[in-house]
């Protein structure tokens, strides 16, 4: 059996639906009453006017709270004291309600109860008896919880809206931020694509024109040129692949220095406190050892921001096939040391291992504390 699926209305037509049938009840209760007779058949304009305002009630409810009430106003001196109330004044309840509700200010919501007061003492005077004071508290009593009603709606609608239009404003404050910390990121390597690469190219352009001038007369020159070019070559190719660490002043140093980092960045997490149990006996190349070395070093700075140094972290670097894997798990306890930060750790790490083509995930664990991972791809060393 194909199941059928009803289109689904966006939110400004169920508002128009809702207002609409709101206002066809009164037009059923204007009816109804004809019918009954309890309601004077020359009174029905009156009951078809207010509906139609009705219509308006979101869009113009002072408007809408204006025509109501003079309708009622024309009902009450076109008609003796023993037609009213009658059904269609219900509409009365629903123009101050949308007042109070959806008014730009509220001094129109205060307004429109007092025009609903002023109401009711005409409505008890034309009613004087006995019992003129069981009918002030009957119509007191139902309008003033009408218009309590609607007054706590209107505040916990103006507080929704303010709270989504912080958090659209603190959304687009973050991804502009974050498009900030990326664009940086990649000034920085595009930076230092020209100071490292560029002189080694202009290094083997000049040694390729000098062995193509001596081939003829020197070719032992020539060689030593070719040579030159090749091994040139490889060092900017290496140059490249080591382009990410040259992120957050990282270049500089030679690389017994990068292989040496990673243990003593261990060594210094554990003496600020963390409970790290480390497995990285792996051999890699300079370019992801010194990738590894920010992305743990990132990792362990923010375990201990935001999960204090007394976190137990566990550190895993294995390799499986042609990848290296990097794994940074901290349970989360502890005090944290610092206010959350931007984000913008986790940008720089994503972009790191995106220059490597490689894989990147973080994100909260469940009872409690964070997991990083990362997937680079490597060559046999």
């Amino acid at each position: 059996m194909v199941g059928v699926s009803l289109p689904r209305l966006n939110p400004s037509m169920r508002m128009w639906a809702f207002d609409a049938l709101v206002a066809l009840g009164i037009v059923a209760l204007t009816s109804l009453g004809i019918f009954m007779r309890v309601t004077p058949r020359p009174t029905m304009v009156i009951g078809y006017l207010m509906a139609a305002a009705i219509l308006l009630r979101r869009r113009e409810p002072t408007l809408v709270m204006a025509v109501v009430a003079s309708a009622a106003l024309m009902q009450v001196i076109l008609w003796p004291p023993g037609t009213d109330p009658v059904p269609y004044d219900l509409a009365v309840l629903v123009a101050m309600f949308s007042t109070v509700k959806y008014a730009k200010s509220i001094v129109s919501g205060y307004l429109a109860g007092a025009v609903v007061a002023i109401g009711i003492v005409i409505e008890v005077v034309r009613h004087w008896g006995p019992n003129w004071w069981a009918i002030a508290v009957f119509y007191t009593g139902v309008c003033g919880g009408v218009w309590l009603m609607a007054y706590t709606m209107r505040t916990r609608r103006l507080y929704v809206q303010t709270l989504e239009e912080r958090a659209a404003l603190l959304e687009r404050e973050r991804e502009h931020l974050t498009r900030i910390a990326v664009a940086d990121e990649r000034a920085s390597i595009a930076r230092e694509l020209h100071d490292v690469v560029a002189h080694s190219l202009a290094v083997m352009i000049v040694q390729a024109d000098g062995g193509r001038y001596a081939f003829d007369t020197d070719p032992t020159r020539a060689r030593q040129a070719l040579d030159t070019v090749a091994t040139t070559g490889r060092e900017a190719l290496e140059d490249m692949r080591r382009l990410v660490g040259v992120l957050r002043g990282a270049c500089g140093q030679d690389d017994e220095r990068r292989r040496d980092t990673l243990p003593e960045l261990i060594e210094r997490a554990r003496s600020a406190g963390l409970a790290v149990s480390a497995e990285h006996d792996v051999p890699l190349t300079p370019a992801l050892e010194l990738t590894v070395f920010r992305l743990v070093q990132e990792s362990l700075t923010n375990v201990i921001r935001h999960a204090g140094p007394a976190a137990t972290v566990s550190l895993s670097l294995r390799r499986k096939d042609d990848r290296v894997e990097l794994e940074v798990v901290d349970d989360g306890a502890g005090a944290p040391t610092a206010a959350p930060g931007s984000g913008h750790g986790l940008t720089g790490m994503r972009e790191r291992v995106a220059v490597h083509s490689g894989r990147f995930e973080a994100g909260p664990l469940l009872p409690g504390g964070w997991r990083v991972f990362a997937s680079l791809p490597c060559e046999a060393v």
